[in-house]
């Protein structure tokens, strides 16, 4: 069996890798970290989703065993401001659609316009993100026990994202470097070795494939399996292996980022339990609040904007509180390499591939890739239908997802300057032009989305046509014929259930508080 692994490059995506394979394997298996004491993490990947809960679940990790480290805070969803006007924004949740007499709430939504807030008629989690209020109640109970029945457990051991049957009412926000540091040592603890040096060459044997990288105060650090978590640079796969990367600048323009940490009271400020995505002249601002500061940055399109141009921009929109902090500039490479297997050789987060971080899913591509690779895991002679396999599932996944994040732009409203319409305009992926014309005449289904596992259910298509208001959407007319009797009475009790958990469940701020201590 194969017995060496050794991880090039460490920050999220190299410490999240080795603490998984030490969880899965024990000590049947060595894992190595080369980790660069000089080249710097991005480090700015705060966000995720609901699915991330696998993971630590899988590595035995209770939430105040970790969150506390990390000063990390509870994501609900997505609040999107500016995308259809200015002034207007709605939740994108974790939180399915209840289904009336066979139908979707929002199908039962554009059929009645109760009100003109869909997400707040719809969905739970729109009034507990604008109350600032935390999913758990100071006991450590779930809200969600309160009115479900039959949802999986929170303390569900060791399942991995295809596992997930329900929907998990909420993801995390935490310290990337922090999360880094924190499973470096639960790496450790289970036997994973860390090198800190740099990586001066990459020695390959005769059928190409690597042998070993030699570092420059340690030697060669010699493996049979060679992950690459080197991020954009792609050292081993796109340098070593020469597998080509397959750029998404056609579909989706933004390339580019400036980010800061602002120390914040939020005690004072109040802790949302969301991301927020705030659009801008060219791209927009993400708005991600921690136990004890706020992670804020700019994507934008470098064609519509200067760096400059770009950090003045978020400057102005954090205030006096960003005066004296450093701002980090990131040049994005969007896209993916075309197969993260080659040979012995397999590439996890940024190397293997990037689209931009409207959706959080700079986690989520990592935890897919680790978790693929070990249902993947290769014998000594390498079965190349297992590398396939492989390949097809990332290049899925992130190819659902370009699609998905593309819809945010041509389904949103907003048209008042050259980079917006432009957005409009840009190159749609292959079958989004015929589910487009699908959803104008039957809201997304399972049935209508892209086909393949990426992350995201129709609810979340339904979420973002609907809030971005940019693409025209019929009611199905079925419903006309139906007495909606029934609907009515789910409609009310969604606002009863929302209105009854503002009021009991504590601010996200008091129970992380209580965490903490």
């Amino acid at each position: 069996m194969l017995k060496n692994v050794v991880i090039v490059g460490g920050g999220t995506a190299g410490w999240m890798t080795a603490s998984y394979l030490s969880s899965a394997f024990g000590d049947r298996v060595s894992v190595t970290v080369v980790e660069s004491k000089r080249i710097a993490t991005i480090g700015v990947g705060e966000a995720t989703f609901s699915t991330v809960r696998h993971f630590f679940e899988y590595l035995g990790l209770r939430e105040q065993d970790w969150m506390p480290h990390c000063n990390a805070s509870y994501k609900l969803g997505i609040r999107f401001e500016n995308w259809r006007e200015k002034g207007h924004y709605f939740y994108h949740p974790f939180e399915r659609l209840r289904i009336v007499d066979g139908f979707p709430m929002t199908d039962w939504w554009l059929h009645k316009k109760p009100s003109d807030r869909f997400d707040q008629d719809v969905f739970l989690m729109a009034s507990i993100c604008d109350a600032q209020r935390s999913p758990r109640y100071l006991d450590g109970r779930l809200f969600e026990q309160d009115y479900v029945e039959g949802r999986e457990p929170a303390g569900t051991p060791r399942t991995t994202l295809l596992d997930q049957g329900t929907q998990f009412p909420y993801a995390y926000h935490f310290d990337a470097a922090m999360l880094a540091k924190f499973l470096t040592g639960y790496a450790k603890e289970r036997g994973a070795t860390q090198i800190l040096d740099d990586v001066v060459d990459v020695v390959r044997d005769e059928r190409g494939w690597i042998s070993s990288v030699r570092t420059a105060e340690h030697g060669d650090v010699a493996g049979d399996l060679f992950i690459d978590c080197t991020g954009f640079r792609g050292l081993l796969i796109n340098k070593t292996m020469e597998e080509p990367f397959i750029s998404f600048q056609d579909t989706l323009p933004n390339d580019s980022a400036v980010a800061l940490r602002v120390p914040v009271d939020m005690e004072e400020r109040g802790l949302r339990p969301c991301t927020t995505a705030t659009a801008q002249d060219a791209g927009w601002i993400w708005t991600i609040p921690l136990f004890g500061r706020i992670g804020t940055g700019y994507v934008y399109a470098s064609d519509y904007c200067s760096p400059e141009e770009a950090e003045r921009t978020l400057r102005e929109f954090v205030g006096p509180e960003s005066d004296e902090m450093e701002a980090n500039h990131i040049r994005m490479r969007v896209g993916r390499t075309r197969n993260a297997w080659s040979g012995n050789c397999v590439a996890i987060g940024l190397a293997c591939g990037f689209v931009e971080p409207l959706e959080s899913t700079g986690i989520f591509f990592i935890q897919h890739g680790i978790e693929q690779l070990v249902k993947h895991f290769p014998a000594q002679g390498f079965d190349p239908a297992l590398t396939d396999s492989y390949n097809r599932s990332m290049a899925d996944a992130i190819d659902g997802v370009r699609e998905f994040l593309v819809l945010h732009y041509k389904a949103a409203a907003r048209d008042d300057n050259a980079y917006w319409r432009d957005a409009k305009t840009r190159t749609t992926p292959d079958g989004l032009q015929e589910r487009f014309d699908q959803w104008r005449s039957k809201p997304p289904a399972a049935d209508t989305i892209f086909p393949r596992y990426h992350g995201f259910e129709s609810y979340s298509y339904l979420s973002i046509l609907l809030g971005m208001g940019g693409v025209p959407m019929k009611p199905t007319p079925a419903l006309a014929l139906m007495d909606g009797v029934a609907a009515d009475k789910e409609f009310q009790m969604l606002k009863d259930e929302a209105r009854d958990l503002v009021k009991r469940l504590p601010s996200q701020y008091e129970y992380l508080a209580q965490l903490h201590r």
